[in-house]
Order: C-alpha cells, then sequence, then structure tokens
C-alpha cells in the first residue's frame, strides 16, 4: 500500500469532545479501492453488531475508498455512543476485511418529561424504529440525541401538538446520576387532579398538605417524581413499607380540546405497598475502630418494633458521621438488607470501610485582615497532629456562615461568603482546612 494512502487511514478525526478515530492496516499492499470481504466489531457489549455495521454505513460487498472507511468511522463516533472508535483491515487480493474496535462511552437514561399523550412503550417503539443501536439510554450528546429529537418531534406532529422540543442533562428525581430530559415547551397543560393506587396514600393528612406542589401546576412528570420521592415515597418507608412499589405516574388527558396542549391532566399514581415489615436487628463487619456494643447501642430500633426506613436511613447517616467525628472521614457502610417476608422482617448486614484516621494538618486562611485570622486561630480547637474531628469542623462552619462575635469579637468585618474545603493527604495522614472568605 502506498504510504500516502497509509497516512490517510491513519488520520485521526479531531473534535472537541469527541471520540478518538484511528487506523491501523494489517499487511503491506492494498488498492486505491477494495471489496469488503468481511466487516466485525469489537469492544461492544450492550449493542448489536449488526446494527454497528448498519449505523457505519458499510456492508460486505461494497467496494470502498481509504475516505469511506474513515467516513464510516467517523460516523460511528459522532453517534456520541463510542469515547473510541478505531478501525484496521488485512487486505488479500483485491478484498480487505474491516475490523471496527469501540470503546463504549457513557450513557444516561431518558425522561420524557410533559408527554401525557403517548406512553413510555409507545415512545420506545418510536425511538427503536428508527434509532438503531437505541438500548433506552443514549450519550448526553451526540448524533443519536439529535436522531431521538427527531423522532420526538415526528410523534407530537402526528398528534398536532405545538410546542418546541428541547433537552437537557439534569439529576434524577431519585438523586441517584442524572438522566437526559426531553421537554415540550407547550402551554396551557396543567395536572387537573392526582389520584394516588393505595388507600394509605390517599387518606393521608400529610399528602394532602403538600398536594398543591403539583395540582394546578403545570404537567411535568419530573415534578410529579419528585413529589413521590419526598413525600411519597417517606410516608410508606416510616411505616414499614420498605419494598413499596411507587409509580411512575400515569397521566390521563381530560377535555375534548380541539389542540392537545390545552387539554388539562389527571394524573394516577400507582402504589403498590408491599409487605409491611419489623426490625430484626443488624450485625457489623469491617468496624476496629468503633466496637460492635457501641453501634449496636446507636441503633435505637429494638427488635420487633416497625422498620420504619426513615429512622434506618438516619442511622447510617449518622454512624458515618460518629466515624468522622474520629477522623475516619472515608468510612463507608455497605448496607445490605434481608428480607423475611414470611415472617415480615428486615435485618441488615453492614460491612464498614473504616479507611485511615486523619490527624490535622495545617490551616490555611484567605479574604481575612491579619486581627481577624489570628483571633480565628486562637478560637480553633484543634492541634497539629491531634485527632481531626470532622463534626467540630462542620459546627464551626456554621458559626463563620456570617460574620459574629463569637469567633471575631468586636473585630470589624465584612464577608459574604465563607468558602471551606478539606484537603486531605493520604500518605500522611493528615488533612489540611482551607477557609476562604470573600
Amino acid at each position: 500500500m502506498g504510504r500516502k494512502l497509509l497516512q490517510l487511514l491513519a488520520a485521526t478525526l479531531i473534535v472537541s469532545a469527541a471520540p478518538r478515530v484511528h487506523a491501523q492496516q494489517q499487511g503491506e499492499t492494498a488498492p486505491k479501492v477494495s471489496k469488503i470481504a468481511g466487516i466485525t466489531v469489537t469492544g461492544t457489549r450492550k449493542f448489536p453488531i449488526d446494527q454497528i455495521v448498519s449505523a457505519s454505513g458499510l456492508k460486505i460487498g461494497d467496494v470502498v475508498s481509504a475516505d469511506q472507511i474513515q467516513a464510516a468511522a467517523d460516523r460511528l463516533a459522532a453517534l456520541g455512543i463510542f469515547s473510541a472508535v478505531n478501525y484496521r483491515f488485512s487486505s488479500k487480493a483485491e478484498t480487505i476485511s474491516l475490523e471496527f474496535q469501540v470503546q463504549e462511552g457513557h450513557t444516561v437514561p431518558l425522561s420524557f418529561d410533559d408527554f401525557p399523550w403517548f406512553t413510555d412503550d409507545e415512545i420506545a417503539a418510536a425511538v427503536r424504529r428508527e434509532v438503531g443501536l437505541f438500548t433506552g439510554e443514549s450519550p448526553e450528546s451526540g448524533v443519536m440525541v439529535d436522531e431521538i429529537a427527531n423522532v420526538l418531534d415526528k410523534l407530537l406532529a402526528s398528534r398536532h401538538i405545538k410546542g418546541e422540543l428541547t433537552h437537557q442533562l439534569v439529576a434524577a428525581p431519585t438523586g441517584n446520576g442524572m438522566v437526559l430530559q426531553f421537554r415540550v415547551e407547550a402551554p396551557g397543560l396543567r395536572i387537573q387532579s392526582v389520584q394516588f393506587g393505595d388507600p394509605l396514600a390517599a387518606s393521608s393528612e400529610r399528602l394532602k398538605d403538600r398536594i398543591s406542589d403539583i395540582k394546578g401546576q403545570p404537567y411535568s412528570r419530573f415534578a410529579i417524581e419528585i413529589f413521590e420521592n419526598e413525600h411519597l415515597r417517606p410516608l410508606y418507608a416510616s411505616k414499614g413499607y420498605l419494598r413499596a412499589k411507587i409509580g411512575p405516574p400515569e397521566p390521563h388527558m381530560m377535555g375534548s380540546s380541539a389542540d392537545p396542549a390545552e387539554s388539562n391532566v389527571e394524573a394516577l399514581i400507582p402504589v403498590a405497598p408491599g409487605p409491611m415489615y419489623s426490625w430484626n436487628g443488624v450485625s457489623w463487619k469491617g468496624n476496629t475502630a468503633v466496637p460492635s456494643t457501641s453501634l449496636d447501642a446507636a441503633v435505637g430500633i429494638k427488635t420487633g418494633e416497625v422498620a420504619d426506613g426513615m429512622k434506618i436511613d438516619a442511622l447510617w447517616r449518622e454512624l458515618e458521621l460518629e466515624y468522622g467525628k474520629r477522623g475516619y472521614l472515608d468510612a463507608k457502610l455497605d448496607v445490605q438488607p434481608e428480607f423475611d417476608d414470611n415472617a415480615r422482617r428486615v435485618s441488615y448486614r453492614v460491612n464498614i470501610a473504616e479507611g485511615p484516621q486523619y490527624r490535622m494538618g495545617e490551616m490555611v486562611v484567605t479574604g481575612l485582615s491579619l486581627d481577624a485570622e489570628r483571633q480565628l486561630r486562637h478560637a480553633w480547637q484543634l492541634a497539629p497532629g491531634q485527632i481531626f474531628d470532622n463534626g467540630y469542623f462542620e459546627k464551626l462552619l456554621t458559626v463563620l456562615a456570617k460574620p459574629g462575635r463569637e469567633i471575631f469579637g468586636e473585630i470589624p468585618l465584612h464577608y459574604t461568603e465563607c468558602g471551606h474545603w478539606l484537603r486531605p493527604n493520604p500518605d500522611q495522614h493528615t488533612v489540611d482546612v482551607l477557609l476562604d472568605f470573600k
């Protein structure tokens, strides 16, 4: 193969924040155009190989040049689902065997926020028909996102629904991870009523006091799911329904408006409570700094009592805070529930990774006058080398949130923000405190 053609095949696609594309050649010579005898793909787990080949635009029997192979790799890279796309080929006479080497990139779940005219299954089926590599998730940007948006535009047009389609990356309503949210900026679409699929929720005074958070408001599945997470789930968890299945919300269009966007929505929130569990104890593993007897004493829930999920979650947080007070800033609890559905009891196995114990390093203060800094250092109660107490640090931050006499006395000073960071040194097992006043 000539050097010029080899250079073309080895060219790298250079696009800001795009996957890299690289070519490798096996064999010494190849014609300027070759017939593809075979196409393989390596490195994929989530995506069917035949769909990746289809997305490349090439097929067995095509006669291609180096530029056409490069363009096929570019098409795969532009989808956004691969963090890297490499390719190589081996030549035999007038044919080549082509291999795409891909690395799957980060993808996120999709959320269709205000699409009450369609079910999730209808949307997913429409997307799968036109976006071959769609698996229920998508990259945060790229050609695939544009293709999904085009499908949604067609769906909206099929019902004569007017409104601008937008998408953005947002935190999931549960607080775990991110989702790519699609919205239709359609005025007039409001939640007319909210129904619950279980008597406990329907009769709850607590929920009645908060229903105005969503009822009468613009229809938003995202807002309903936040309501579920902040109010509905705690209601059931506090009463021992630790495995309650809530949602997703089911919207029903109300009214007979000629313009679907001007209709109202009745939202049903399905609830399947499941069993009510009682507490059956906890076992500890991995703890050396805090004995199991001390951990047991901190539980505060007796065997046979309702397994209040809110108290249980608060317990794990409190134990991590307790470790922080003892200098174990990296301590993590791996909590594994064990459900006995026949007896309706739950017990927990907790594996504690304590990590190193940190001691006080240095304090770095910026943004204060010399007198104010001197006063702050005088008030600081952790000497270098002393076991670091993260609880004390957190309390001090509350005091420093605004200027006050408790620390600075009569020293005149003005700041609106106290930036704060901990700078741990894993090798020395020390932690520096950084405070920046602005």
